[in-house]
């Protein structure tokens, strides 16, 4: 824990530097919510299907998810989320042409969650 999934258009390949972004959300996780660098541990996932709106614009997503054990307040998860996303476009190159849509969303762990 925490656990954190980034979700990315394919159209980002060359544009999007996923190891250096995990990297860097590493502290950020750690300082903002008082988690462990160790244990946090991150995935990228490519997806080349993302329709935006219509679907009619030239567009990509970037969507972080850090899921966390419960107990820490909305106000620090909020924090998580603004600094994840903010962080997200100092490692994204432009793409001509290209609209990147940047979220972020920070949840708690259910009680099903173990790990071994």
């Amino acid at each position: 824990m925490p656990q954190i999934t980034v979700d990315y258009s394919a159209t980002l390949d060359d544009a999007f530097d996923r190891k250096g972004y995990v990297r860097a959300l590493h502290p950020v996780v750690v300082d903002t919510v008082a988690a462990r660098t160790e244990g946090c541990k991150s995935r990228t996932r490519r997806a080349d299907d993302f329709t935006v709106g219509d679907g009619t614009a030239d567009s990509a997503v970037v969507h972080v998810e850090i899921a966390l054990l419960p107990g820490r307040a909305d106000e620090a998860k909020a924090r998580l989320a603004e600094a994840a996303a903010a962080l997200a476009r100092d490692f994204l190159k432009p793409v001509d042409g290209l609209a990147v849509h940047v979220s972020a969303e920070v949840r708690d762990l259910d009680a099903s969650y173990r790990k071994a």
